[in-house]
């Protein structure tokens, strides 16, 4: 079993554990001499790593995505945990259960894939049934959908993670389109099924999660507009304004400029499909930092990309009724003492 998880580490302790190289720098002090800065991590979390000596000769035994074992110092740095490493080397095959490494969603991907397949199935615009299933039956496709997370850092950050993102966004499009008559359930759902498909490309994901060279330079909504379109283009008849009103669903998901989106929702389907994916988008990080263990009873860690902790509802009712209760029992206690002096 790995000695000790990123989740296990406490400031003033050493450690010996196996991590996975998530990032990797080599970098120069002001002085000029070169140290390593390293993003390590396994299926809990992630941690800053710093080796200061040798750093040119250790820097050449391993790579990015490698796993390595280290013996480190874990140190308070600015109010956040960092490793010093005293020794590194690249981990053999029979010393790591590739498990221990990557976070993986708790359901069942083929279970998840299934649904999803469903949920394009039962959408009865024949042009957009044709273009999903031409995209959820590629064989390209179908095994990074299922392996692919959602994002690197914010929401749904570990394998399997899009998938079940998307699902939850499918559930949630089928239940505002019944509430909402007026929608186009089919746009919806479209959009829904391929918002997020250029993620597919833009993250690399077979080992620790980051961003492709052209996921950096381009971002997932140019790459996913390019590539359905493509695909629209290759079904003959496929009507123009179809394809318009879809490419705008796409660059217009994530709802604001600022949060990256070319162009605001300016039709019905595209505005409600921002604000659900939005709505699971930050419920999934939500979620995340409250399954985290924080050191508090009471409050998750915080989530930078939110602004804010959140309270565990659960731990506080219970802290509160105890509260309640010492009180009552005092006043009983009080009043057994009044009675024996009468």
């Amino acid at each position: 079993m790995k000695p000790a998880f990123v989740a296990d580490l406490k400031p003033d302790t050493a450690i010996t554990s196996f991590f996975l190289v998530a990032e990797k720098e080599l970098r120069s002090t002001r002085g000029g001499k070169p140290f390593l800065r390293l993003d390590l991590c396994d299926r809990t979390g992630t941690v800053e790593a710093r080796l200061w000596e040798n750093a040119d000769a250790v820097s050449a035994t391993f790579a990015q995505d490698d796993i390595v074992k280290v013996q480190a110092r874990v140190e308070n740095f600015r109010g956040k945990l960092q490793v010093s490493i005293d020794r590194l080397r690249l981990a053999e095959p029979g010393e790591i259960e590739l498990g221990d490494y990557f976070p993986h969603t708790a359901e069942n991907v083929d279970d998840l894939y299934r649904r999803l397949t469903a949920h394009a199935a039962a959408v009865a615009n024949p042009w957009l049934n044709r273009l999903l299933q031409a995209i959820l039956e590629d064989p390209l496709i179908v095994p990074r959908l299922k392996r692919a997370p959602a994002a690197k850092a914010m929401h749904h950050a570990y394998l399997g993670g899009l998938l079940e993102h998307v699902v939850s966004l499918c559930d949630l499009c089928k239940l505002v389109s019944g509430h909402y008559p007026e929608l186009d359930a089919d746009m919806l759902m479209t959009g829904a099924i391929l918002h997020d498909v250029g993620k597919l490309d833009e993250l690399c994901y077979e080992r620790a999660i980051h961003y492709s060279t052209e996921g950096h330079l381009l971002g997932h909504i140019v790459m996913e507009v390019e590539q359905v379109g493509r695909v629209m283009d290759g079904i003959e008849g496929f009507p123009a304004e179809l394809k318009i009103l879809l490419k705008h669903m796409l660059i217009s998901h994530h709802g604001q400029y600022e949060f990256g989106s070319p162009k605001l929702p300016m039709t019905r389907e595209a505005l409600v499909f921002s604000f659900l994916d939005d709505l699971d988008s930050k419920m999934g990080a939500a979620r995340a930092a409250l399954a985290g263990d924080s050191g508090d009873e009471l409050w998750s860690t915080y989530v930078a990309a939110l602004g804010r902790k959140f309270l565990r509802p659960e731990a506080f009712r219970k802290q509160s009724s105890s509260s309640d209760r010492a009180p009552a029992q005092l006043s009983l206690t009080a009043r057994a003492g009044a009675d024996e002096e009468t």
